[in-house]
């Protein structure tokens, strides 16, 4: 790890100078740029000055950022049983992220299962087919057709029937993750 290199990151996304660092540690510009440049190393307690100043933790500092992975193919995918249908999981472990993606896939006449009520919302875009969507108990039913989206409060329970002459597809995000 260049600590110096990371100290500079670190003081320029502050919009500190050099100098403005070196003053409010007490110490020289002339020793901060030497860290910089990795001329010099810093005693832990000099390194925890220079660290509170900039308002990092020494355990942030020292801990390398993970690479997080942000794109998913089809070999990420899953399938599962829905209703009569199935999901296709777009993002694997989803269930540890504030949204969580599915294709819904909907034979002819098919439905999905009963969606119970939960604190969150749903989010839905018509991909290929019509469906119905059967809100508060057989209540209200709407139809979205391809192109279309719809928008679910999870204070309702739902379900998604097929009205379509072959199969449905929709893409489904709920939030908070609870497939």
């Amino acid at each position: 790890m260049d600590i110096g290199a990371k100290i500079k990151a670190i003081r320029l996304q502050r919009g500190l100078t050099q100098e403005e660092l070196a003053h409010r540690c007490e110490l020289t510009k002339g020793y901060i740029s030497q860290l910089e440049n990795e001329i010099a190393s810093p005693s832990i307690a000099t390194l925890m000055d220079i660290l509170n100043v900039l308002g990092v933790t020494l355990q942030s500092f020292f801990t390398e950022p993970k690479k997080e992975k942000i794109v998913f193919g089809k070999n990420d995918f899953f399938e599962s049983k829905n209703g009569s249908g199935k999901n296709l999981w777009l993002i694997p472990n989803s269930q540890k992220n504030e949204m969580e993606p599915i294709i819904l896939e909907l034979p002819q006449g098919g439905e999905s299962e009963l969606r119970l009520p939960f604190e969150g919302e749903e989010f839905g875009y018509i991909l290929e087919g019509r469906v119905e969507i059967e809100l508060g108990n057989q209540k209200f039913v709407y139809k979205a057709k391809k192109g279309e989206a719809f928008y679910i409060d999870g204070k309702y329970e739902h379900k998604l029937r097929n009205i379509f002459k072959g199969r449905s597809r929709v893409l489904w995000v709920t939030t908070p993750s609870n497939f």
